[in-house]
């Protein structure tokens, strides 16, 4: 995981993105139980500059490094990062509101539990249903504050569909 906290810095530097966070099952694995995953999933803001082919800057500066495409990911070490481009107001608050945390000397950015369990509750796929859960059970996350950020992003009937069927006794 080192080396995906220094291609991603390093991307910054370099200017191809703006900034980056982790989301997903890694981002999860900061505030639950470690869960299984096969690759890593991170958020990227593009520059603004770029053309029609959003992740072609991203691709390339990864060829250069000798990091090559695996499917829908970059291969960086054992893990596939998958580069997703912010996409909803949701995401790039996300990644605005990211935290900054110290991977064995590296500087990696995370999404926070109360967006990750909102960006999860959005996208409404089984495991995104269990990682709610296991953000609330593990008390990285309250319901409230689940609740306040769906209201902020249109997200409140689907919140009040999870409750239901997942909270209410």
């Amino acid at each position: 995981m080192k080396a995906v906290a220094d291609l991603l810095n390093a991307m910054i530097d370099a200017g191809v993105i703006d900034t980056y966070a982790l989301f997903g099952a890694i981002a999860q694995m900061r505030y639950t139980e470690a869960v299984a995953t096969l690759d890593a999933d991170a958020l990227v803001v593009l520059r603004s500059e770029q053309g029609r082919d959003l992740l072609a800057p991203i691709y390339e500066f990864c060829r250069i490094r000798g990091y090559v495409p695996q499917d829908e990911a970059v291969l960086v070490g054992a893990w596939p990062v998958q580069l997703v481009p912010v996409f909803s107001t949701l995401t790039k608050e996300a990644v605005e509101l990211a935290e900054t945390v110290d991977y064995e000397g590296s500087a990696l950015r995370v999404v926070r539990a109360t967006h990750l369990a909102v960006i999860a509750l959005s996208v409404g796929r089984a495991k995104d249903y269990a990682r709610i859960l296991a953000l609330l059970e593990s008390k990285s996350v309250a319901p409230e504050e689940i609740e306040t950020l769906a209201a902020r992003h249109q997200l409140s009937e689907a919140w009040q569909r999870f409750k239901r069927r997942f909270l209410d006794e």
